[in-house]
């Protein structure tokens, strides 16, 4: 039976009515960056095919390690030792990988270099096995010599030119742990073929991924045969934070809990919204409230405690208040935390970059009656909602309309303080660090302390200096 793909989190209550009402697909593909969300999707879909009591024999968790694609393929075909039925399970496998996958992982070693490095170290890993590269390639700075065309040629035009600012970090972790590159998962003929001729009356394969290539023949397969969940990470901060809201809602009204609306921005902010993160500071959170329902920002204070965003947000505070000593002091806490030279001066440039837009944002004449000077509460009732209207508009603008209305609240705020042109000053002197931190034989904190206090301006300069 033909099953159209769907891609959206809901989705997985229609499959789960299916299983219940008997009518349950074959064979299940559930993929996407928000590993979350897949790892959620995945445990709801086999506790409603295998009972609890008839696991030990009616349950089979593989993965690329457990003898590849003819392991699974032989599990699948073993009759069942008991009545009833019986599911495999194949984890985050690599088969739906390909050369077109590259920049994909690139992208997400990216991401979660600065906040999760285990895990891009071990998509590092998997990036090398199809590239064709190995760690004795890039060991010793061989990173380096590899020709700048070779490197888009693997990960694309972003990938490639950014790849400074997260390799070096990545590579060092892969040495200094002596990880090593996975089994080739091998073909996947065989599978494709036992999923199109049918699987055993009652047997069902499961099977989770990271990155797909819907070009290949068992994607193919499986969305024919099957069903296919996709769960992609939402590209904007507004989405982000409404994906994780309405994922969480649930897992607080079963305990019987909320959060103050000041508690989820607090959350938000020291998570960066990613699910895993935030559900798991949620279940801390959960613990330490007891029995009261209610959930405040003191709470999150207390539990989660400082982090890399807090200190991030400490900094730009600083550079719109042309504070020197509190910036040079986020800067030591960033550098002190492992967060690369190249990574800080991004977030610098970031933050010059929504204060442009908003600069932009206010000369449209769009925000009605905006002032510098009025509370966060009367701009999200008045103002916040034309600001919306850019969310999807032309133009690099709608990076800021895409971000937390308190943030999008600030630079416009902060915008106002500074004529356009001292702007696009402050972000050529932010261009001008970044060739030269990329330049042999500059320092890089020295250059960073350098244009804090430079665009924090000789006010901040003399707050700095002692005495």
């Amino acid at each position: 039976m033909s099953r159209r793909e769907q891609s959206s989190e809901k989705s997985i209550e229609g499959v789960l009515e299916d299983i219940a009402k008997g009518k349950g697909a074959s064979c299940y593909l559930l993929y996407g960056d928000e590993e979350f969300l897949v790892e959620e999707a995945l445990g709801k879909i086999v506790d409603a095919l295998v009972p609890g009591p008839d696991r030990d024999l009616s349950l089979f968790v593989m993965d690329d390690e457990s003898g590849g694609v003819n392991a699974v393929c032989e599990t699948l075909l073993t009759p069942s030792l008991i009545p009833g039925p019986k599911a495999v399970v194949l984890r985050k496998t690599r088969l739906f990988y390909s050369k077109s996958s590259l920049s994909e992982l690139a992208k997400k070693v990216a991401d979660s270099a600065e906040t999760d490095l285990p895990s891009a170290a071990r998509t590092f890993m998997a990036l090398l096995d199809v590239a064709g590269w190995d760690l004795e390639q890039l060991r010793d700075e061989g990173w380096r010599r590899i020709p700048d065309a070779q490197w888009r040629e693997a990960l694309g035009e972003e990938g490639a030119a950014e790849r400074d600012k997260w390799l070096p970090r990545v590579l060092e972790h892969c040495l200094s742990h002596n990880l090593a590159g996975g089994a080739a998962p091998g073909s996947t003929e065989a599978l494709e073929d036992l999923l199109s001729a049918g699987l055993p009356e009652g047997h069902v394969l499961v099977v989770s991924a990271d990155s797909v290539d819907r070009r290949k023949r068992l994607f193919k397969v499986m969305a024919d045969r099957g069903v296919v969940l996709a769960f992609v990470r939402a590209r904007n901060e507004a989405r982000q934070r409404s994906v994780m809201m309405e994922t969480l809602r649930e897992k607080l009204a079963r305990k019987g809990k909320t959060l103050s609306p000041e508690a989820w921005a607090v959350l938000g902010r020291k998570t960066g919204f990613r699910l895993r993160d935030s559900a798991e500071a949620l279940d801390q959170l959960i613990t330490y409230t007891g029995d009261r329902t209610r959930i405040e920002t003191a709470d999150v204070e207390a539990v989660i405690g400082r982090t890399r965003d807090d200190t991030v947000f400490d900094l730009t505070e600083a550079l719109a208040g042309q504070d020197a000593r509190r910036a040079l002091a986020s800067l030591g806490d960033l550098l002190y935390q492992g967060v690369h030279p190249l990574v800080i001066l991004a977030m610098i440039a970031r933050e010059i970059r929504f204060l442009v837009h908003g600069k932009a944002f206010l000369g449209t004449g769009r925000l009605g009656d905006f002032r510098a000077d009025m509370d966060f509460g009367r701009f999200q009732k008045t103002v916040y909602p034309a600001v919306k209207a850019f969310q999807d508009g032309p133009g690099k603008g709608a990076a800021l309309a895409n971000q937390h209305p308190y943030v999008i609240y600030n630079a416009l705020r902060n915008s106002a303080r500074y004529p356009l042109g001292e702007l696009l000053s402050r972000m050529r002197r932010v261009l001008a660090a970044d060739v030269a931190m990329k330049s042999a034989g500059q320092e890089p904190r020295l250059l960073l302390e350098r244009l804090l206090i430079d665009l924090c301006g000789q006010a901040g300069a003399r707050r700095q200096m002692p005495g």
